[in-house]
């Protein structure tokens, strides 16, 4: 009897400890380290058939085509409850579906993109990061957009719809301390090599980026940016490339999101030639600048929404005929929950030049993230 009783407090002990490590495991907090993957998915067909960059003639014949346009590996550990180290891979065609920068590499060719460690303090909730870190000219516009896997922000995708460089990138390899003094009030600062995540540091001279967001009622941001980069010259000249930036979000309407961004580039190297009306040519200081408005709806939260933005660019403030606009229409569907939605989109590019025709791009685009 007794022995039959021992071995069943022993059975109940090992039932008891087993169910004890079950509902330890379940309720386990996560793992410090973890792994992500992002990737964006496209058919693009071209609708135009005589605009300036689509059509039907054999320069234009590619009018439909399968592409992965981004894919994103991430791997995060949480060192401590102070410390956070990320390390992320990219991979990308140069070449992207509207780009006339002129860029080419056949291959999706993968490429650091983040390198850095995070250094978080409870006073102004500051966090510092450090390496090949987020630049602060965008990020914000595209948390706010949202459809990073349709298009780019103003700003971010300016190069590949302009041509013209305006020297900003979204990882660059520095430093960036970001607070938030008060609830309504935050703030950032970094300085940084200028070249952008895929360049070496070229010359002696950092860019020293800033902003300030205030958020004046729920649901009302504003965001200003400034950043300054002394430029190389021969001579002994003191030039510098500026711009300055001002978005403002509103969302104070459930479920609706309309933004917009402002943005000018002044870089005393930029100049242009201009005939004057006797006939002789001399050179004129140019800006880059553009802006953009754009608004998000979720008809059914996490299962259907609606997108639509409106992009003007003015490449040089001295020549209005390179003046162009973008138009970007599309659904988000969550096809099989947030981890995989499919997202049809079209891409309507006008120029003020009345020599070029409308393009008009349509899109089927999938985004998978896990």
């Amino acid at each position: 009897m007794l022995t039959r009783t021992i071995l069943r407090a022993a059975v109940i002990a090992v039932i008891a400890a087993m169910a004890s490590n079950g509902l330890r495991a379940q309720t386990a907090t996560p793992p410090p380290q973890t792994f992500s993957t992002t990737i964006y998915f496209d058919y693009n067909s071209n609708v135009s058939q005589d605009g300036a960059m689509t059509g039907t003639d054999a320069a234009k014949a590619l009018n439909n085509k399968f592409a992965f346009r981004r894919a994103y590996f991430t791997y995060e550990n949480k060192i401590s409850d102070e410390l956070k180290f990320r390390f992320r891979l990219d991979a990308d065609n140069t070449g992207n579906l509207t780009s006339t920068s002129g860029s080419k590499d056949d291959k999706l060719r993968p490429f650091v993109k983040h390198i850095y460690l995070e250094w978080s303090q409870d006073w102004l909730q500051s966090k510092f990061n450090l390496g090949m870190i987020e630049t602060l000219s965008f990020k914000l516009a595209e948390d706010r957009w949202g459809f990073r896997s349709v298009a780019k922000t103003l700003v971010d995708g300016y190069k590949d719809i302009t041509g013209v460089d305006i020297r900003q990138s979204s990882a660059d390899i520095g430093l960036s301390w970001k607070g938030t003094p008060a609830r309504p009030l935050r703030f950032g600062l970094g300085v940084f090599n200028g070249e952008g995540y895929s360049h070496p540091e070229l010359n002696k001279f950092k860019k020293f980026e800033s902003y300030v967001q205030i958020i004046p009622v729920g649901g009302m941001n504003v965001f200003a940016y400034t950043d300054y980069e002394k430029q190389v010259t021969t001579d002994s000249s003191n030039r510098k490339a500026m711009t300055y930036k001002v978005d403002g979000y509103f969302d104070m309407v459930k479920n609706l999101n309309i933004s917009a961004e402002w943005f000018i580039f002044d870089n005393d190297k930029n100049f242009d030639v201009v005939t004057n009306a006797d006939g002789t040519k001399s050179e004129s200081h140019f800006n880059a600048s553009g802006w953009s408005v754009f608004g998000t709806y979720k008809i059914v939260p996490d299962k259907l929404g609606v997108f639509a933005r409106y992009d003007s660019y003015q490449p040089k403030s001295t020549l209005s005929s390179k003046d162009m606009s973008l138009v970007i229409l599309g659904f988000d569907w969550f096809a099989w929950g947030p981890s995989a939605r499919i997202q049809p989109n079209v891409w309507i590019t006008s120029y003020r030049d009345s020599a070029k025709k409308s393009d008009i791009v349509a899109n089927l685009t999938f985004l998978m993230s896990f």
